[in-house]
This record gives structure tokens, sequence and C-alpha cells, in this order.
């Protein structure tokens, strides 16, 4: 019998980008640690971090976390940090590579799925490789959707 592939994305999640799924069409997910200071970490534990309006982009062999909004943490004070500044993301060299040239060669976007704790309590951000949907592309997907809930309902009335 063949090992199942471990999902390390069991732990806590933070946030979840709903919205990326009805947009863009993806491709490839990778996993990826985030650098974030004390404040930020203590704040992400609150569980009131968005991601929905972020994305990724390559500057300078680095891959950043550009507009995602982790809130101020109230018991920070003087300490606290910016809520939208750029994250560095935290990636292989051939993962970073694979990225920057997918995003240049082929106009593909890199889009953030999910933040989450790991079991070990460490934060990570789930990214997509993802190609931008078109109206009718946008369309055609919620119909699948609405058909395939259709279905599910007309086997689960028959049988």
């Amino acid at each position: 019998m063949a090992k199942k592939k471990k999902d390390n994305s069991n732990g806590k999640l933070i946030a979840d980008n709903r919205k990326a799924r009805y947009n863009y069409e993806f491709v490839e997910s990778l996993e990826a640690g985030i650098v974030l200071a004390g404040t930020e970490v203590k704040s992400l534990r609150n569980g009131k971090a968005m991601i929905a309006e972020s994305y990724a982009t390559e500057e300078n062999g680095e891959i950043w976390l550009i507009n995602a909004y982790i809130p101020e943490y109230l018991e920070g004070n003087r300490f606290n940090h910016n809520p939208r500044q750029r994250r560095k993301l935290l990636l292989k060299k051939k993962e970073m590579a694979k990225l920057s040239m997918a995003v240049n060669r082929d106009g593909m976007t890199i889009i953030p799925n999910r933040l989450y704790f790991t079991d070990k309590g460490i934060a990570k951000l789930q990214i997509a490789l993802a190609k931008g949907r078109k109206n009718h592309d946008k369309r055609d997907v919620s119909k699948d959707r609405d058909w395939k809930r259709e279905q599910g309902r007309l086997l689960r009335d028959k049988g």
C-alpha cells in the first residue's frame, strides 16, 4: 500500500483566501514560512489577519508578501508593527526560481491561499501559482459547482 502524503496544514487556520479560488485557477501550491516580529505572531494567535487582497512578488531574488493585514497587537505598546508592511517569505532557492520564472515568462501571479499555524506552532503561508480567470470562466466554474451540488442532492434523495 502506498504511503499517504502528509498534509502539514492540520494546525489552526488563521486566514483563508476564498475569493482567490473564484478569481484564479491554481496551477501549483507551495508552503512557505513567513518572517514575523513578536507582536505579529501574538496578533496572529488572536486570529484576526486578512490575506484577501494580498499577493506575493519577487524582488532581488527574494519573495515578498505585499498588502497582507495583520492588526496591531493591543498590548504591544511602542514595539508594535505596521499592519500592512511587506513580509519576507521563506522558500528554497529552487522554489523561488521556479516561481519567478513562471511569473516573468507565463504571466502568472503568486497568490496567498491560507495562513495557518502548524502543529508545532509555526506560522506558515500556503501560496499558489495562479492564472487569472476571465468572466466566462468564472460563470462556467459556478455552473459546475451548482450542478455538482444538485447532483449530490438528487443522489441523496434517491438512495
